[in-house]
């Protein structure tokens, strides 16, 4: 879990944005055909992270964590695979591998109100700890992250060693669960400030200390059965594939992509098994507390400049041949604030957020969970004090669903089944040059949507428009209600645009799905497509589902803290 202050709680002040008074109209034009700034869609755009000291109450030790499994089984039905898992974050940090140790051993600080579930300051783990990747649904790919700050190259090998074991054992094998990607070291560029290294600790003793520490990582992965060589001996009907490294997973931009690969990070023997570059953004931290007003948090012009700033690094990531994306990623950092990073305006902020960052090219956003984390989208076990000021629970809280889970069930819907899992087996940059080879994954594109807090992308499907997303940020509170205002909208009419540039309006239905909130500062009482995942023991819906069924002509309705699904029948 991100630890710091560095983090820029870019545009959380109060009342930067105004509230929409009354309805309105707008008219939004939309491509029939997939245009060449489009981007591609991944299945797995929406995946999560998880604190590494608490993986084992996520997985389930003796048997899986049906409530975990269920949730993240949910979300595959509607992609076609399940999100990707990568477990390490702050805790990945502070963990050393021991053989005497059968799972793990954690030494936890106590609680206190500003971090009700702190992380781990000391984790042990043995070689069932990694076996435990069974117990996610079959067809999950993982990443793993192994201990950079401690400094020490022999735990590093060696933990890489017990999860690519754990990872050749029958039973891993048998639950269709593989493995991507070894990460080494969480958000280095902090270490001068979190005591892992000195003060004058900089991007070039980085690339140095990231090379001496990967390298018998490096080789512990091309010399296991896993390696890349093997992978490609064993063909394309394994269901292990070649495992690689992700790199940087830099908090900010103290350090840069840029930075170390100009320094020879690609360059070394570690380096040439790089893929992915990761990188970790949040729009705040609740480290020490603070108040952080949820009007201003949603809102279209600070998710753009919340993400717009990493698309230099994209391009660098691209340009070196390699996947980009936010391996670590979620509203407020350090857990999340209380009223807004648990409300339903969250679950809003999640789709556009989502959407606008695949917009722009990053290919999967892994959104950050723990035990007890305020920004959770799943609590996968029975909580017994309180996530906003630790006072205990009587009775406990059993697993449930937040807010944000919402969010997932949208983009859920509204990315292809068909599409291709991130990243692809061509590469990234050729992917965002659209031809004939690659029309048939799913692609994204914003929308110019002439109202200040109201956002929409179209999705594409084989290169022809398909769905639109339209997100209405403007917060509808409960005190607004009390105080007997209107809740205010916005009607969207739809026109469209074909490929030869020609506008104008067409006939056929829209088939509706709404994600509806009674108030954006609420912590419960949200529907999808009619439907409420809040009072079930399994993460299952209750309710008959709603799809609203219009005349494409007619446009749509779309209240303040709302959004909706639109699925074109031309």
């Amino acid at each position: 879990m991100l630890l710091s202050l560095l983090l820029i709680a870019l545009s959380l002040q109060p009342g930067c944005f105004a509230q929409a008074s009354s309805s309105s109209n707008v008219t939004v034009t939309l491509p029939t055909i997939a245009p060449p700034t489009s981007q591609p869609l991944s299945n797995t755009l929406l995946s999560f992270s998880i604190e590494q000291d608490r993986w084992p109450d996520w997985s389930g030790i003796d048997s899986r964590n049906e409530f975990t499994y269920n949730a993240l089984t949910r979300l595959a039905g509607l992609t076609g695979r399940p999100p990707k898992i990568r477990v390490g974050a702050n805790s990945e940090d502070h963990t050393v591998w021991d053989p005497t140790v059968t799972v793990n051993e954690d030494e936890f600080p106590p609680p206190n109100t500003v971090t009700p579930y702190p992380e781990a300051t000391h984790i042990a783990v043995g070689n069932e700890y990694y076996e435990l990747s069974k117990w996610l649904p079959s067809g999950t790919h993982m990443t793993w992250g192994v201990n950079l700050g401690l400094d020490n190259a022999t735990n590093a090998a060696n933990m890489a060693r017990a999860i690519l074991n754990a990872f050749s054992t029958a039973a891993v094998r048998a639950s269709g669960v593989v493995l991507d990607l070894i990460e080494i070291g969480n958000e280095p560029d902090l270490y001068s400030n979190n005591g892992l290294r000195s003060k004058s600790y900089n991007v070039s003793d980085y690339v140095a200390d990231w090379i001496n520490i990967s390298t018998p990582v490096a080789q512990a992965i091309e010399s296991h059965p896993l390696s890349r060589r093997t992978a490609s001996k064993r063909g394309s009907n394994a269901v292990q594939g070649a495992v690689n490294i992700q790199a940087c997973s830099f908090a900010g931009q103290g350090f840069t992509p840029t930075e170390v690969f100009d320094l020879g990070l690609l360059d070394s023997t570690p380096g040439e098994l790089v893929s992915v570059v990761s990188q970790h953004r949040y729009s705040g931290a609740f480290c020490s507390g603070g108040d952080f007003p949820l009007v201003s948090f949603m809102s279209k012009a600070s998710v753009r400049s919340n993400l717009t700033l990493w698309e230099l690094d994209v391009a660098t990531a691209v340009n070196n041949g390699l996947a980009y994306i936010l391996g670590e990623t979620g509203s407020i950092a350090c857990h999340g604030a209380p009223g807004v990073s648990n409300t339903a305006g969250a679950a809003l902020w999640v789709v556009d957020y989502t959407l606008f960052a695949a917009s722009i090219g990053i290919g999967e956003l892994h959104f950050h969970e723990g035990v007890g984390f305020k920004y959770n989208f799943i609590q996968p076990v029975a909580l017994n004090r309180s996530t906003i000021d630790g006072s205990p629970l009587d009775p406990p809280s059993p697993p449930h669903i937040m807010p944000s889970f919402y969010g997932a069930l949208l983009i859920g819907s509204a990315v292809s089944s068909n599409s291709l899992s991130f990243p692809w087996p061509v590469s990234h940059a050729t992917l965002n040059t659209p031809s004939s080879s690659t029309w048939g994954m799913a692609r994204i594109v914003e929308l110019d949507v002439p109202a200040d807090n109201v956002s929409g992308y179209a999705v594409f499907d084989a290169g022809v428009l398909q769905r639109a997303i339209f997100i209405n940020l403007d917060a509808w509170l409960s005190s607004m209600e009390a105080a007997g205002d209107t809740r205010p909208g916005v009607h969207i009419d739809l026109g469209f645009a074909a490929a030869n540039g020609t506008a104008g309006f067409r006939g056929g239905k829209v088939q509706v799905r709404r994600l509806a909130i009674d108030h954006a500062d609420d912590l419960g009482n949200l529907t999808w497509a009619g439907q409420s995942y809040e009072d079930s023991s399994d993460a299952s819906p209750t309710g008959q589902e709603v799809v609203e069924v219009v005349e494409v002509g007619d446009g749509v309705d779309l209240q303040a803290s709302e959004a909706v699904l639109l699925s074109f029948d031309f």
